[in-house]
């Protein structure tokens, strides 16, 4: 079992409940909001608009999050200064360039030029997090992907700010998938690279499994393969579904959540008049139904790292 540094136990302490769980509201969202907000013309949005927005979310929300996901363009930097985000609540930086969009199997994540982790550090982060598209089955593309999580990870450990890594698999023509083989393979390779949570996909296509045994069975598998604590991303669809999905993660040793347009879908869509009231009558509540969920069955993320061995002289090598 891996230990952890002070200044990581520290920072992650700082992105979780009292509980210990992750409650992370996620609105680090650009390209593919953009989409949500105009799908015919995504680049007609304004960068004042993708602002506001995300800064209304995390004004509404922010409090009930253990910590909330920014990026440094619309986000990050305009959410301290504005006083939208809250000193008592978790920061998370995203350092990647691209989000969700484009062909998946044409690109490979680049960092975002200008942003690294030790502006993210001395912005007040308390961790990093870190997009990849990845299949393990993808030869050199996956290799490729392992090298930037790699550089990543060191930068990370420079700076003693844990990293929160986002794996997501993607369709490859003419592949007919087992999503649990893929994403089990996933955690077991991408958790062997040093990250400190990983944020991962529910093991199965749950609108084409509905047997809720086999939603236990994977979910055990990938909790059995996991040696970092993890949590589990909406990717878009249903609330319904994902609380769904959350409660049986939650069961098998999932540490939390971190939602984004499963929660606010309906919210960025909605007319800029009534976002109010369904801020009001769905966001909160949702985040409230969620955040239940973890806090009575998610498991500690210490629970995953052995305590480290501190004496009077530890700072000397620190």
């Amino acid at each position: 079992m891996a230990t952890l540094s002070p200044g990581k136990a520290r920072r992650l302490a700082s992105t979780a409940t009292p509980e210990g769980v992750f409650t992370i509201l996620a609105v680090d969202h650009r390209d593919s909001l953009r989409v949500v907000l105009a799908p015919d013309d995504p680049a007609s949005v304004p960068a004042a608009e993708l602002t506001a927005l995300k800064l209304d979310l995390v004004r509404g929300v922010g409090e009930a999050a253990s910590a909330v996901m920014l990026e440094p363009e619309y986000s990050a930097a305009q959410a301290i200064v504005s006083g939208a985000l809250s000193g008592r609540v978790g920061f998370l930086a995203a350092v990647e360039a691209q989000g969700y969009l484009g062909d998946p199997t044409a690109r490979q994540t680049v960092l975002h030029e200008g942003w690294s982790v030790a502006k993210a550090s001395r912005l007040g982060a308390d961790g990093i997090k870190l997009l990849v598209l990845y299949r393990p089955d993808s030869g050199d593309v996956a290799e490729a992907q392992e090298a930037t999580i790699r550089e990543v990870v060191a930068d990370c450990a420079r700076f003693d700010i844990p990293l929160f890594l986002e794996p997501l698999l993607y369709a490859r023509d003419g592949a007919g998938d087992d999503r649990r083989a893929l994403v089990v393979e996933t955690v077991r390779r991408l958790g062997a690279l040093d990250p400190d949570v990983l944020k991962v996909q529910f093991p199965l296509d749950t609108g084409a499994v509905t047997d809720r045994a086999a939603w236990r069975d994977a979910c055990a598998e990938l909790d059995e393969t996991a040696i970092v604590p993890w949590a589990l991303l909406s990717g878009g669809g249903s609330f319904e579904t994902f609380r769904e999905q959350l409660s049986v993660a939650c069961e098998h040793g999932a540490s939390g959540f971190m939602v984004g347009r499963a929660l606010w879908g309906e919210y960025a869509t909605a007319p800029a008049a009534r976002r109010p009231a369904l801020l009001d009558s769905l966001v909160r509540p949702r985040f409230a139904e969620l955040s239940a969920i973890v806090r009575e069955t998610g498991r500690h993320w210490g629970e995953c790292y052995a305590d480290a061995v501190i004496d009077e002289r530890w700072y000397l090598g620190y």
